[in-house]
């Protein structure tokens, strides 16, 4: 299984961006899929979760402007990030809960991370 996220890039104070990440590979169900970041120097920060039946949770740091959704159908979560601040500059991580079989408990699994810079 691999998780490719793409999406990221320079931005201005203010505006917008909207990260992608695909799971791959030998999938039999995708339980939660969320977005994590960090920063020069900051630990990993939790920021969004989409679980697989609809519920959504948030970082109280990103909650009304960024917005997690899925499309089951291509395994691929999505994060739209509105009102994008210089303090959002990170390197953001896709995550994902996968099994397998059906047999096999969910195993975690990381995107590569994508760069996000807001920069005037």
């Amino acid at each position: 299984v691999q998780l490719q996220a793409s999406g990221g890039g320079l931005v201005q104070p203010g505006g917008y961006l909207r990260l992608s990440c695909a799971a791959s590979g030998s999938i039999f169900s995708i339980n939660a899929m969320g977005w994590y970041r960090q920063a020069p120097g900051k630990q990993r920060e939790l920021l969004a979760i989409s679980r697989s039946g609809g519920r959504t949770n948030y970082a109280d740091s990103v909650k009304g402007r960024f917005t997690i959704s899925r499309d089951n159908a291509k395994n691929t979560v999505y994060l739209q990030m509105n009102s994008l601040e210089p303090e959002d500059t990170a390197v953001y991580h896709c995550n994902a809960a996968i099994k397998s079989s059906s047999w096999i408990e969910p195993y975690n699994y990381w995107g590569q991370g994508t760069l996000v810079t807001v920069s005037s």
